[in-house]
């Protein structure tokens, strides 16, 4: 069954998007009664059947509602910096979006080559990979910022930062506890300065390692989010 995103439900009669009027109309030729599922991003899960097939705005009744499908007992917040080549970070947010993340933060870290991002194109992303994995909750994606300005915020919950530099570090795997709000912390190609390395732990940071491999930036997002979402089921 197909299905949509339409971000604010109030009532049981609703419309789709003039985007994804278009694709319910248009490319997947659904008609009058068709029956399709309809997330809006904050837990809400719907059963739904087309009332007019509109290809601008398609009118949309709603039959059953879920408001906390899929709600997890655990919270995982990725700080990343963007890779050079934006292709990579737009992977990573795909995946991650599929395996399970509640928040992403891009940084600018002293060793960042992308210190430019288009938020309204990432969203897209994010949106497009919660349809696809059948989730009802879109990662909060927040704004870029300097790795110093992100470490004047106040965070809940466990917090570890992955590098590559020397020093004794525990693999994640051994830290994470289940059903915790967890945030992590993941470097540039050029991986975190051992100033910031520092500045994280004096703000209450553990230093974390993701195995014995150097790790490209977007891999090690990837596994540190398998790791967490591993140790929650």
């Amino acid at each position: 069954m197909q299905l949509f995103y339409i971000p604010e439900i109030k009532g049981s009669k609703v419309l789709l998007s003039p985007e994804e009027s278009r694709h319910a109309v248009k490319v997947l030729r659904l008609s009058q009664g068709d029956a399709i599922q309809i997330v809006d991003g904050k837990g809400g899960f719907y059963q739904a059947e087309i009332n007019d097939p509109n290809p601008k705005k398609c009118a949309i009744n709603i039959r059953e509602t879920n408001k906390k499908f899929g709600k997890r007992d655990f919270y995982l917040h990725l700080a990343i910096a963007p890779t050079k080549n934006i292709d990579r970070f737009e992977w990573f947010l795909e995946k991650a979006t599929e395996i399970g993340v509640d928040e992403i933060s891009p940084l600018i870290s002293e060793h960042s080559e992308r210190r430019v991002i288009k938020p309204e194109r990432l969203e897209k992303i994010l949106v497009a990979a919660m349809k696809q994995s059948v989730k009802a909750y879109l990662p909060k994606l927040n704004e870029l910022k300097t790795f110093q300005d992100f470490m004047k915020q106040k965070f809940s919950g466990e917090k570890f930062i992955a590098h590559c530099n020397e020093s004794n570090k525990r693999h994640f795997r051994n830290l994470v506890k289940p059903k915790q709000q967890t945030l992590v912390l993941i470097g540039p190609e050029g991986d975190f300065s051992a100033g910031e390395v520092e500045l994280a732990t004096r703000n209450g940071f553990t230093e974390i390692t993701l195995g014995k491999s150097r790790l490209r930036t977007e891999t090690a997002g990837i596994i540190a989010c398998h790791i967490v979402n591993l140790a929650n089921e």
